[in-house]
């Protein structure tokens, strides 16, 4: 007996108002960034206020918007229409939709942006620091390499980013497309991580002498941590040893207001008004991933709104299956010469290639919901082409009121 999946029916995520942050998730090149700005256009297009963050380096999301570059601040998208009347029968009876407008008015409107890590991370320096701690914490060497490669910034600077846009209340609807692969869920970690690097006792040590200042904090520190320092200064050089230190006295005041933001942001992941939607193809990899994908958000607690396969291939002649279109093949292929016809053939050959592709697709999603017979699920039919404009992402919103 095959599983049955619940429905995941995304436009009545979208349509109530106490979500405020819809959070896509997936492994590489299932699609994933797509399906988020149809997402934010679909809710848009029904009167919500978005916002679509992609943290993807591979730039798409402008690419699917038909817009020619995305940076750190968000940007209207020209050709939203006017929205759609949500359904009011979809409405839970008896739960009021904070931030609506005016009773009638469904105008929405849809902003994107790219994440950019390290201006992110400038921002927050010239935020939180004075003019000049802030020119000296910026030019600095060790600075600048923490801010552009260093491992989990990124995925740090998405949460502080998605802080920033909950924090300003200028849309009621944030769209966060995550970098692909399993890291993905690495922002769920990377406050703690990056926190414990920059409150971590090696850093508290190097800064030493800075704190105590000139030779006397020198010898103390010689005399107490020489081994340590020069095992250290061996390792990363004498002039790198410099910049850390400069860079953590300098950065001192701020660590606290780090730690204090993501938490901020960790919690509101783990609210009711956020939903995660876990994006997959129906391939085995891809579904594996989801699984991955749905375990570790169940276990950290956080609101699993469900999982969307992309990318699923029908036919509308499902009743032919492919054994009937294969014998049909061989009886016009047994036809005299001149009888058959060409055309016929391979039509019905590539019919039986695409069920026997649905059929398999199918497979692997009963696979995955009797795995996870809770987490609901939505389809999206496969493309004829790429999606690369507003008109091609409406097409894919018009699956997410259907079953």
């Amino acid at each position: 007996m095959s599983a049955k999946a619940t429905p995941l029916a995304i436009d009545q995520l979208i349509d109530d108002r106490r979500t405020r942050i819809i959070v896509c998730c997936g492994s590489g090149g299932v699609g994933k960034t797509t399906v988020a700005a149809a997402i934010g256009l679909r809710a848009a297009e029904r009167g919500r206020h978005v916002v679509v963050l992609t943290v993807d380096p591979a730039r798409r999301l402008a690419q699917s918007m038909g817009l020619s570059m995305l940076d750190n601040t968000p940007r209207p998208v020209p050709g939203v229409r006017g929205a759609q009347q949500a359904d009011p029968d979809q409405d839970e009876p008896g739960h009021d939709q904070p931030g609506q407008d005016e009773p009638g008015q469904t105008d929405g409107s849809m902003h994107a942006m790219m994440l950019d890590m390290k201006r992110t991370f400038d921002e927050i320096v010239e935020a939180h620091a004075d003019p000049d701690r802030a020119a000296q914490i910026l030019a600095n060497p060790f600075y600048q390499s923490l801010s552009s490669s260093f491992a989990g910034t990124q995925e740090y600077m998405a949460m502080e980013k998605l802080g920033q846009l909950r924090r300003a209340d200028e849309w009621d609807l944030i769209v966060v497309d995550t970098p692909p692969s399993r890291s993905a869920l690495d922002f769920l970690d990377a406050p703690q991580r990056l926190g414990r690097f920059l409150d971590g006792r090696l850093l508290r040590l190097l800064v030493a002498p800075a704190k105590f200042g000139g030779k006397t904090g020198l010898r103390m520190l010689n005399a107490s941590f020489g081994m340590v320092t020069g095992v250290v200064t061996k390792i990363i050089g004498s002039q790198l040893l410099r910049d850390v230190q400069t860079f953590v006295s300098a950065m001192d005041t701020m660590f606290g207001g780090f730690r204090e933001r993501a938490e901020y942001t960790y919690r509101l992941l783990r609210t009711p008004g956020t939903a995660f939607l876990v994006i997959a193809a129906p391939e085995h990899d891809a579904l594996r991933e989801a699984s991955y994908f749905v375990e570790r958000l169940e276990r950290d607690g956080m609101p699993l709104a469900g999982l969307v396969l992309n990318r699923v291939h029908r036919s509308p002649a499902a009743r032919l299956s492919a054994a009937r279109s294969l014998a049909a093949v061989e009886a016009l292929q047994a036809l005299p010469e001149g009888e058959s016809s060409g055309l016929a053939i391979t039509a019905l050959q590539r019919h039986a290639e695409r069920m026997r592709q649905s059929a398999a697709e199918r497979r692997l999603a009963e696979r995955f919901t009797a795995a996870h017979p809770l987490v609901p699920v939505a389809q999206i039919p496969a493309q004829p082409e790429d999606v690369h404009d507003l008109d091609g992402l409406r097409m894919i919103g018009t699956a997410f009121g259907t079953d």
